[in-house]
């Protein structure tokens, strides 16, 4: 999943795209990505939140736009607006990934109900203008777990039957937090969805390494390996050809792990 922001002020600021969108894109699906997640809106902690309709101001001629030149392409939005999934929907809206679990807008997850759109389920501590202050935990892996169960329960109740689950990495989670998430990542598989993993060059690798956002694709590329390990099913990236190559890989040890088992 290759990440296209539409803001001017997302953490990374190669991902962010308007004039040049859809080159953008079609040089992320020729490096392999399988979707493209479309964003107006900056989550990053201390955002400052936007109303719906400039969102919907910001994606809905970014989205049309890539629609119209690939119009195979899968998209995803990434936002927590049912307004702006039905604004953006007659463009070719696959999937709705929400940061907030249904729990900013109410529309949200009727909406994604009503469309029938596979939706991502993300935990998050708080929310970005305030999720990065005091995160707290008893448990981070077991607390993100029973906010998972709780939400699936709620969304198949609501009609959303296809699933994707993201921990949420940097959502309201200190350092220990984050890798305390990914080395118990495969107790996620517990749900039996698909796991997304988004942890593109942020501030759990920046911090990590002591290296700026631009300086951390070894860093990220590392942190997927591990993910893909403990069974991350899709990569939320800025950077598609490492995480491909990383998936490549991952792939190979698959194999001579089999191989190795039925000797």
């Amino acid at each position: 999943m290759a990440i296209l922001n539409a803001t001017p002020d997302s953490f990374f600021s190669y991902s962010r795209v308007s004039q040049q969108a859809v080159d953008r894109a079609g040089e992320m699906l020729e490096q392999g990505a399988h979707v493209l997640d479309i964003g107006g809106q900056s989550t990053r902690p201390g955002a400052t939140r936007i109303e719906a309709n400039e969102e919907i101001d910001r994606v809905v001629p970014v989205v049309e736009a890539i629609h119209q030149a690939f119009p195979n392409a899968l998209l995803s939005i990434d936002t927590f607006y049912g307004s702006v999934v039905k604004a953006v929907q007659p463009f070719g809206i696959s999937m709705v990934n929400d940061v907030s679990a249904g729990q900013i807008d109410e529309t949200l997850l009727p909406t994604t109900a009503q469309l029938g759109l596979p939706y991502v389920l993300m935990h998050m501590q708080g929310e970005p203008q305030s999720m990065q202050k005091v995160p707290t935990y008893t448990h981070v892996t077991q607390e993100v777990i029973k906010f998972i169960s709780q939400k699936i329960n709620e969304l198949r109740l609501k009609g959303i039957g296809d699933i994707w689950i993201d921990p949420g990495f940097g959502f309201g989670k200190t350092l220990e937090h984050n890798y305390t998430l990914l080395e118990e990542l495969e107790q996620l598989h517990i749900f039996q969805c698909p796991l997304l993993v988004g942890v593109s060059r942020k501030k759990m690798i920046q911090n990590a390494v002591n290296r700026s956002a631009e300086e951390v694709i070894y860093g990220t590329t590392a942190v997927h390996m591990a993910a893909l390990e403990r069974g991350a099913a899709i990569l939320r990236v800025h950077d598609v050809e490492p995480a491909r190559q990383a998936i490549a890989i991952q792939k190979q040890l698959l194999e001579a792990k089999k191989k190795a088992k039925s000797v």
